[in-house]
């Protein structure tokens, strides 16, 4: 009697015990978010991901979100990756690849996966034809149609005609690669493409870059931010040259800056990316893989094996303009593109809390 009494404290506290934390609580299982560099850009996703793990009810199920961001670039992400797959507590993981074609970051992606770790390609996609196994799907932007987007808005701002220069972080990023061909096809015939420069997301060769583009490319006459600072650090270099009246300039994303900018007549135009649903869907979608939610999973992807883009979710576009002489009107867009000027654009910030986007 006294073994069996001794025997079945043992199976009680075996069971109590599971499940739990080395602090006596119940163990946090992570849904992470990896960005592929630290900009403001990243503030919002950041907003979008705490509110889905309120509104979801993450807590409930034993969830938490969490942001990390990676400033090292690709060899931090493989390193990251690779912390990930040793630590437990870790369920799901939602990376923007800093460099589409990197086979490192692929295959640490996969190591993951054979983990049982939940892996989606998050804000900017592996390169699809090589290392679409390596993640279950991708949130996001749909960057080549973004991009034909902002050449339509140049070259309606420029009916004339002329030479674009780009600027952005990573040039071989599947986003950055996917954004220039698009802006080229949008613009049409009309322009030529001079240079997509890179600065590996470093805010001072991002406004040499500008400067040296300027310098050697006389006939340049559109200045295109392709990532989120590009736009403000074009503003900065033509303000000190004070050379606005010799460029059109546009850029992807709505930083603060870029919304001042654009409020003192420095910005022409903005396509603005959702990093907010991006940040939302994301936890949303790992959270239905990791509970194994069929259900949301089939809402968010319903062509999913059956067509061979079904496995990309898209967050969609906004094309914002300054509040009064914008010659870009709402029907030159896709109807899928919302248009609104700075002043519609400033109260959609408000209603979610936000600075940018």
């Amino acid at each position: 009697m006294r073994w069996l009494i001794s025997w079945t404290a043992v199976a009680v506290f075996v069971t109590a015990g599971a499940g739990c934390s080395d602090s006596g609580g119940p163990t946090t299982r992570r849904i992470v978010l990896l960005t592929n560099g630290d900009s403001p850009y990243w503030d919002a996703c950041r907003q979008g991901l705490k509110a889905a793990e309120a509104e979801l009810k993450l807590g409930d199920a034993g969830l938490k979100g969490v942001m990390d961001v990676n400033s090292r670039a690709e060899q931090g992400q493989i390193d990251m990756l690779r912390q990930y797959g040793s630590q437990p507590d870790v369920v799901a993981v939602g990376i923007s690849a800093y460099h589409a074609d990197n086979a490192a970051v692929a295959d640490e992606m996969r190591k993951l996966q054979a983990k049982g770790v939940k892996v989606l390609a998050v804000d900017n996609d592996v390169d699809r034809a090589k290392f679409r196994d390596a993640r279950f799907a991708f949130v996001g932007t749909d960057n080549l149609h973004a991009g034909r987007e902002l050449g339509v808005a140049i070259k309606n701002l420029r009916p004339d005609g002329g030479a674009f220069v780009s600027f952005v972080g990573s040039p071989g990023a599947q986003n950055a690669l996917d954004r220039v061909h698009g802006v080229a096809a949008g613009a049409g015939p009309g322009f030529k493409k001079i240079d997509n420069m890179g600065d590996q997301f470093d805010p001072s060769r991002a406004r040499d870059n500008v400067r040296n583009a300027i310098t050697n490319h006389p006939d340049v006459n559109v200045l295109v931010g392709l990532y989120s600072y590009n736009g403000p650090a074009i503003v900065d270099v033509v303000q000190q040259l004070d050379r606005r009246t010799d460029f059109t300039i546009v850029t992807f994303d709505a930083e603060p800056t870029a919304i001042k900018n654009m409020a003192d007549g420095y910005l022409d135009c903005m396509i603005v990316q959702n990093p907010y649903m991006i940040g939302y869907d994301s936890v949303r979608l790992m959270k239905a893989m990791v509970l194994d939610d069929q259900q949301t999973i089939r809402e968010m992807f319903p062509d999913k094996g059956k067509d061979p883009d079904g496995d990309i979710y898209g967050t969609g576009l906004k094309i914002v303009v300054p509040d009064e002489g914008s010659p870009l009107k709402r029907e030159m867009f896709d109807a899928t593109t919302e248009f609104l000027t700075l002043s519609q654009f400033k109260a959609w910030l408000a209603k979610y809390n936000l600075r940018g986007s």
